[in-house]
């Protein structure tokens, strides 16, 4: 940590923590901490009024932003160089969605016009009649899908998609049960194309329709790698392999040929406008300096919670039922980000990463988890995600009821109400911050994603980690495979475990 580090976080802690109402006497607040953006698919609200940021912290916040490089490092990622030290590679999801390197977009174009020729040659029926899709893949490769298929292919979807990842057999065989083999199709997603959890589902899934009377299985799989010659060599067609570049992680991927799925449900022109979102928030990120930059500001009070106020949670709560698996995949995008417990070069951290990243949807969790938030021992910072047109047919008063409800929170929250009664008393002081989408759309839901991916990889900088790695997910793994190879001895609690388990 260089000495500008220490003392940028020096002078953060020396500020004042003044209360939320004290700090609603300014009439500027709105102004400064509240922000519209507009985006192809329609304008974002952003509000951060609500927390314990001030002018004064915001001030400080961007002097740590200068002295850790943030613009430099910023740049470094849309020109395609090494950012991720430990494994050597550029991180270059935003090339994807054509900001970036010049040759890095040129590759990413060619690589979606392959990936346009097959889903519109499927619609076509070049593959014969085709209802229903199941997409094996785990982590990046099935959250990205499930959540953009769940949020924006909910009505007359194309192709039926059902995503599998658990290797429980009961995930598969719940896909299998929606699906016809004569018309199903199967998409295999593996970076490396030897994720166990992925080909240990996909091998079943062949054996599915040879059992089921498809003469020719591997015929109907799609194959969605960086390693496209493992794909082959497993027995996919080259001419169904959708390749994606190396420098594009697991969790950032759903750009790439992993959101076939997501086309094939979309249809190729809506997955367009769905990476013409992401693309705004990408120029967004890139082009505005200070505390204008949205991503940047949602940084900065995400670190002033868990470094200056000491919380150990952050809570996303989605009040639209569309973006129900919204705080899923912000878990793997920010806890795998960012759980580190070592600087980008190799030094102890010192201080807290990211929070442990949790949440549900509204109003559903208002019936079960936020008794804790409005009178429980702990400081939740909560984001609430909400849009302004409904997505559904019925009766205005649903939709009323259910803005009414998020808005509410996030005032009570703030507000409290003070009674002798303790167990009716409520501090309030206790911060949200608010994400308003005039619609949900492709374009929209692109620009949600990327913005917390930039607001994770700005954390990121500011605590001095490396947030493209993830080397934490691969002990447990090792462990699995050992136990299954045999011939290794575990601690007693582990092999009385094993022996119940009937595995040794």
């Amino acid at each position: 940590m260089t000495e500008a580090v220490t003392a940028a976080w020096a002078a953060l802690n020396a500020l004042d923590k003044p209360t939320l109402k004290a700090l609603f006497a300014d009439p500027a607040r709105l102004d400064l901490l509240s922000a519209r953006l507009d985006l192809p698919g329609g304008a974002v609200r952003f509000d951060w009024s609500k927390t314990h940021l001030d002018a004064a912290h915001i001030a400080a916040f961007g002097r740590l932003a200068e002295a850790s490089g943030f613009a430099d490092k910023r740049a470094a990622m849309f020109a395609g160089e090494v950012i991720n030290v430990t494994e050597h590679r550029a991180v270059e999801h935003t090339a994807l969605r054509g900001v970036g390197r010049d040759t890095s977009v040129e590759e990413a174009f060619a690589l979606h016009l392959r990936m346009k020729s097959l889903v519109e040659a499927i619609h076509e029926g070049a593959l014969g009649e085709v209802r229903h899709l199941i997409h094996i893949g785990i982590g990046g490769s099935a959250l990205g899908p499930a959540l953009a298929i769940d949020a924006l292919a909910r009505d007359e979807a194309k192709v039926a998609v059902h995503v599998v990842a658990n290797i429980d057999g009961c995930a598969l065989e719940a896909a299998i049960r929606a699906c016809d083999p004569a018309t199903t199709l199967i998409a295999v997603a593996s970076k490396t194309f030897t994720t166990t959890e992925t080909m240990t589902n996909a091998a079943s899934a062949l054996t599915w329709l040879q059992e089921n009377g498809v003469d020719d299985p591997y015929g109907r799989v799609v194959a969605l790698t960086a390693h496209p010659d493992k794909a082959v060599e497993w027995g996919v067609d080259e001419t169904r392999v959708l390749p994606f570049p190396e420098s594009v992680g697991g969790r950032y991927s759903l750009w790439s040929s992993i959101g076939f799925p997501v086309a094939l449900a979309l249809g190729w022109e809506e997955f367009a406008e769905f990476l013409d979102g992401a693309a705004a928030m990408d120029r967004h990120f890139l082009d505005t300096d200070g505390a204008a930059n949205l991503p940047l500001r949602a940084a900065f009070a995400d670190l002033y919670y868990t470094q200056l106020r000491g919380t150990q949670t952050r809570a996303v709560f989605a009040y639209d039922e569309r973006l129900r698996l919204f705080p899923d995949y912000l878990q793997q995008l920010e806890m795998e980000s960012n759980g580190k417990a070592v600087t980008a070069d190799g030094q102890p951290l010192g201080r807290p990463s990211a929070p442990i990243t949790w949440g549900g949807v509204g109003t559903d969790a208002q019936h079960a988890v936020f008794q804790l938030l409005h009178q429980g021992t702990h400081l939740v910072p909560v984001d609430f995600l909400a849009t302004i047109i409904s997505g559904d047919s019925l009766d205005p008063a649903h939709h009323r009821n259910l803005l009414a409800n998020c808005l509410a929170q996030g005032a009570a929250l703030m507000a409290g109400r003070g009674s002798d009664d303790g167990a009716r008393d409520y501090p309030g002081d206790r911060p949200s911050a608010t994400i308003l989408c005039e619609d949900l759309n492709p374009a929209t839901l692109g620009a949600l994603i990327a913005f917390h991916e930039h607001r994770t990889f700005a954390a990121g900088v500011l605590l001095g980690i490396n947030s493209f790695d993830q080397f934490g997910v691969e002990l447990g793994k090792e462990i699995a495979k050992s136990i299954l190879a045999g011939g290794v001895s575990f601690d007693p609690s582990t092999e009385a475990l094993l022996a119940e388990a009937g595995i040794k």
